[in-house]
């Protein structure tokens, strides 16, 4: 079983670093230099500086800016191990306000396997050896993992729960409207009732594999037992009445006639296409439900709605993966299309070669009519559900399958390894 524990945090000191609201970044994948520039300008001691280094030498830069925050008081090592209760409200993509509810512990690194940590989606190689590079000069977790487990009473939250009537020891709002409020949790009773709730759970990565990922080749690396075994990670309940997918839409460039028409020729043979106002695909996948799709290209810039005449084509194309994949939107859409008619390989996608995702379906659009990519296709949200069975079934999603929103912040507290 996953083996989960409180973790005595280094953390920001507020009297000398600033408030938190000045000190939190985003994942450092989505940061551009213009947003760097003003996380920095926010505070000297924004987690930016170390997360998403620069310079001739950007990891030797990390390790000494946290090694300088440690000295002058900026960072400090917690008290004592905790649990620290996050609570986060946000409105989603779809104009839905509301509250997700979880908490960051530190997990033990294992290899994924039943009854353990499974994966979702496949991941990129790139991230991995950047992010084990910053791990290795700042010897720390800077940002949590995303995973979700099972408890359907939702006992760890309920023992949690009571320690949040007090004021937050730490809240930021970030630029998508999120409020994170973040409270320290060293009851030890409250940890055994968590410990309890999640004993002989397994745990799955929503969000951050690579970041794992890089966690288990930095344990192998060094060996041994310690510190460095463990990684840092917010928990939230399958069951958590906040917890929402969203899509991630496809997008390709550099078509050839060759490939338009190949495209077009297995939509007339296998898909329904109805012109739309927009790209709403329709209701959220499901297994009972054929693939739908919302459709833009660049020729007709004209909204399409896709559907998927029978399923015994996704079948047929899958055949040899599980019954849950074989439903995925994203897995249907790559095999019957994205690698079919438009050529794209393993390779192409995972080096976003004449391939890219879009987070809404308006900047698809955006993105085809001004001419940047060819074409988009819009797909549904994977219901949680699904995830879980996918993974359950020991395969992995395409890259980017799904959009858990909100993101968790960087800089809410760090997991040493040393």
């Amino acid at each position: 079983m996953a083996e989960i524990q409180p973790l005595r945090a280094l953390r920001y000191e507020p009297s000398v670093a600033g408030p938190l609201q000045d000190l939190i970044a985003p994942p450092y994948d989505v940061i551009d230099d213009e947003q760097r520039a003003e996380l920095l300008a926010r505070s000297p001691h924004n987690v930016v500086a170390v997360d998403l280094p620069q310079g001739d030498d950007p990891y030797a830069q990390a390790a000494a800016t946290f090694e300088r925050w440690r000295e002058e008081g900026a960072v400090v090592e917690d008290e004592g191990p905790a649990l620290w209760a996050l609570r986060q409200d946000y409105t989603g993509p779809d104009g839905r306000a509301l509250t997700r509810q979880g908490f960051l512990c530190r997990v033990r690194v294992t290899d994924y396997g039943p009854g353990l940590i499974r994966p979702h989606e496949r991941t990129h190689p790139g991230p991995k050896e950047d992010r084990l590079r910053l791990t290795r000069a700042t010897k720390a977790n800077l940002s949590p993992i995303f995973s979700l487990y099972s408890d359907p009473e939702q006992a760890a939250w309920r023992a949690l729960e009571p320690h949040t009537a007090a004021a937050p020891w730490g809240e930021a709002t970030d630029d998508e409207g999120t409020v994170n409020r973040l409270w320290r949790v060293g009851d030890e009773a409250a940890i055994a009732a968590v410990a309890q709730a999640l004993e002989g759970v397994e745990l799955l990565i929503a969000d951050g594999h690579h970041r794992y990922e890089t966690a288990r080749a930095y344990a192998q690396e060094i060996g041994g037992e310690g510190p460095h075994r463990y990684v840092l990670m917010c928990l939230v309940a399958l069951q958590d009445p906040g917890l929402t997918v969203f899509p991630t839409h496809r997008l390709v460039a550099e078509t050839t006639p060759a490939q338009q028409e190949a495209l077009a020729a297995t939509l007339r043979e296998h898909f329904t296409i109805d012109r739309r106002d927009d790209l709403d695909p329709g209701v959220s996948g499901s297994p009972t439900q054929p693939l739908a799709l919302g459709y833009i290209d660049a020729h007709f810039k004209q909204p399409f709605r896709l559907t998927l005449n029978d399923q015994a084509t996704a079948d047929a194309a899958l055949a040899g993966f599980p019954e849950p994949y074989r439903h995925l939107d994203a897995a249907v859409l790559e095999a019957l299309l994205l690698k079919g008619p438009l050529e794209l390989t393993d390779d192409d996608i995972s080096h976003l070669h004449r391939f890219g995702y879009a987070r809404t379906a308006e900047q698809a659009r955006e993105l085809v009519e001004s001419g940047v990519f060819d074409l988009a296709f819009i797909l549904r949200p994977p219901p949680v559900e699904q995830v879980r069975a996918v993974a359950e079934a020991g395969v992995s999603m395409p890259p980017k399958s799904t959009y858990f929103f909100p993101k968790l912040p960087t800089g809410l507290v760090f997991n040493p390894l040393a």
